[in-house]
């Protein structure tokens, strides 16, 4: 073969790859790599979107370390599927044959499979047109956080104006989206956070803000409608004490781990003890949908929530944006920039 014929092919090999992060097998975020892949193509429900920025669940930091439950559904040894990320915020760059609604040039954010990547697919159900004002990195941090904070305030706890309503893990990605919801809900808010993030938390509209470091927020003398259980510190006994007999506890989350069971723990215990007491215990999985990607775009464009960003990482840095999360300490979302 001819140098100039083998160099053309590599020029085109060159043009049909991507730069996007992967993981082919469980373990710590260094487990993942920046690797040259081919792009994805869209199935005819689906569109390819130039990712512009994407963010850090802790559905990520599970499916990259090994949690029961994302064995059991992307191989028990090694991952079937070795790319990695949700989040997106970007530019349509093809859609599938059925797409309707959106077109190339579009932006838009929600979900998509591998969003650690310079492409991604997603389905045309959980991507929405992105407000022109706000940008990549706003719009990225906000689709699975945000829509798990409004599912568990309207759906799962079905607030009502007037309510009170506490929040245990305020300042997390999930926390600082439910704190300024439930205020754009018509609810009162008892924010429960540590000394560095009091400032913060109120800031996002709190009626008040508990320092668990210096307070125990379950002797706070208050009792709420509603418990969002973010943080997964407390048992449901101790929760007792702040609830009204009527009281809805949604379970959001619990202590992040390296591999095991997770936030299982507690939500068993918590879902067992609910039944001994008679309490309505809550706990769901967010479904990203276009509509409310599209309320919350809405609420993000008029400013009456805002999202809040720690910490953005390069994409070539996700491993580290990933392990940052794990320990437990974000304020708010971290973002990886594509």
């Amino acid at each position: 073969m001819s140098t100039t014929v083998m160099e053309r092919q590599k020029t085109e090999e060159a043009v049909r790859a991507m730069k996007a992060i992967v993981g082919e097998r469980y373990g710590r975020p260094d487990v993942l790599e920046l690797r040259d892949v081919e792009p994805p193509e869209p199935a005819d429900d689906q569109v390819l979107v130039r990712v512009h920025a994407s963010s850090v669940n802790p559905a990520d930091w599970y499916g990259v370390t090994g949690f029961l439950f994302a064995r059991m559904g992307n191989g028990l040894r090694r991952p079937k599927v070795a790319s990695a990320g949700s989040d997106v915020a970007g530019r349509v760059e093809a859609v599938g044959a059925g797409v309707t609604t959106l077109h190339p040039g579009d932006e838009v954010f929600g979900t998509a499979t591998g969003a650690w990547a310079e492409l991604a697919c997603s389905l045309e159900s959980r991507v929405a047109p992105k407000p022109p004002g706000l940008s990549f990195a706003d719009a990225a941090a906000a689709p699975i956080a945000g829509c798990t904070a409004l599912q568990a305030l309207r759906d799962h706890g079905r607030v009502e104006s007037g309510q009170k309503v506490l929040i245990n893990g305020a300042s997390g990605g999930v926390g600082t989206y439910a704190v300024q919801l439930a205020k754009a809900l018509g609810a009162q808010v008892t924010a429960v956070c540590s000394s560095r993030n009091v400032d913060l938390v109120r800031s996002l509209g709190a009626d008040r803000v508990v320092d668990y470091t210096v307070e125990d927020f379950t002797r706070i003398g208050d009792r709420h409608d509603l418990l969002l259980d973010v943080a997964g510190s407390r048992s449901l006994g101790a929760l007792e004490r702040v609830l009204t007999p009527d009281a809805t506890v949604v379970v959001i989350g619990g202590p992040m781990t390296y591999r095991g069971l997770g936030p299982l723990p507690h939500l068993g215990a918590t879902l067992l003890m609910s039944k001994l007491r008679r309490r309505a215990v809550r706990f769901f999985v967010a479904k990203i949908g276009r509509d409310d990607l599209a309320y919350l775009a809405s609420l993000l464009e008029a400013g009456t929530i805002r999202s809040v960003i720690d910490r953005t990482y390069p994409l070539e840095q996700a491993p580290d944006a990933l392990a940052y999360l794990g320990e437990g300490h974000a304020r708010g979302k971290v973002v990886v920039s594509v």
